[in-house]
């Protein structure tokens, strides 16, 4: 699987009361990218709930913050998945700020685990076949 990038700006909703983005917000940002990757497959969150019956759910995060973004800051939003058995997906996931004529600055990394489950149940599935493929498997 190939890695993605997807651009983001920070508005003042993102940030507190000093114009720096509030640490719970840089979640916003890893999942706004893999819901982008995810659309970039050919698929929405809503098709893969009401055509294949699945939806995806974070278990597992590790983030680190390595300098804070600060309102109007051009983001530049990693996502590279990798394979996690057979009914989830990590995400490697990293924040950039963008500066014009500068090489870009890491801001936050993340670890990602993401399961997926039966939409009526709630119980962990198999990932789908366009998944499975991907990561180089054979589909059930």
């Amino acid at each position: 699987m190939s890695g993605f990038s997807w651009p983001a700006r920070v508005y003042w909703e993102d940030t507190d009361g000093g114009g720096i983005v509030y640490y719970a917000n840089y979640l916003r940002f890893l999942e706004r990218a893999r819901t982008e990757w995810l659309r970039q497959q050919g698929y929405s969150q809503q098709h893969l709930v009401r055509e294949e019956g699945i939806l995806f759910t974070v278990v597992s995060l590790e983030i680190e913050y390595r300098a804070p973004a600060r309102l109007d800051d051009e983001l530049e939003v990693s996502c590279e998945p990798r394979p996690q058995g057979q009914a989830s997906l990590r995400f490697a996931q990293c924040i950039y700020r963008r500066i014009p004529g500068a090489e870009r600055e890491l801001l936050a990394e993340a670890q990602v685990r993401v399961a997926c489950l039966d939409a009526r149940t709630l119980r962990p599935r198999r990932l789908p076949a366009f998944l499975l493929e991907m990561r180089g498997m054979e589909a059930p």
